[in-house]
């Protein structure tokens, strides 16, 4: 008997849940024991965490003040056709889009696009293409709302 077993392997995408922390030591030792994993990066005021189950990618950012608000949202994608195929879906759907390509943001050399939520939560859908020894020097996103405020860029600490 030959049998044939064929595997489908799923494009790898992960939510990104971006958390601004007052302490980040504190939340290092509280999200390694909530989700039974180290971080995958660790820098001066940063941290993210890669946990396979729920898929998530975790980031946290020390913003002392802030802390317990959301930064920003995403989804990590495998590549930079699937962050080029979301800027044409995302276009073709008639939303404003704000695309960062080949920019250094979080420690990490990536390729993104940037859309703004009507309650100016901002979410990114990104590919990292490189590890960075910088933070980054992401442009200010200017998307303006109906209050005139311009949101944050990716990673904004105060």
């Amino acid at each position: 008997m030959n049998i044939s077993l064929v595997a489908e392997v799923a494009p790898m995408s992960r939510i990104q849940l971006a958390l601004n922390v007052d302490d980040l030591d504190a939340s290092i030792q509280f999200y390694s024991k909530l989700f039974g994993v180290d971080p995958a990066k660790r820098k001066p005021g940063y941290a993210n965490f890669a946990v396979d189950e729920p898929p998530l990618k975790l980031v946290l950012l020390e913003n002392p003040g802030r802390g317990g608000t959301i930064n920003h949202l995403g989804v990590q994608v495998d590549c930079s056709e699937r962050v080029h195929a979301e800027i044409a879906r995302l276009t073709a759907a008639e939303m404003f889009t704000e695309e960062e390509i080949g920019t250094t943001c979080c420690f990490a050399t990536q390729d993104k696009v940037w859309v703004t939520a009507p309650d100016h939560e901002k979410w990114e859908i990104y590919t990292v293409l490189a590890d960075s020894e910088t933070f980054g020097d992401t442009p200010q996103l200017t998307g303006e709302d109906p209050g005139g405020n311009t949101a944050p860029s990716c990673c904004a600490t105060s």
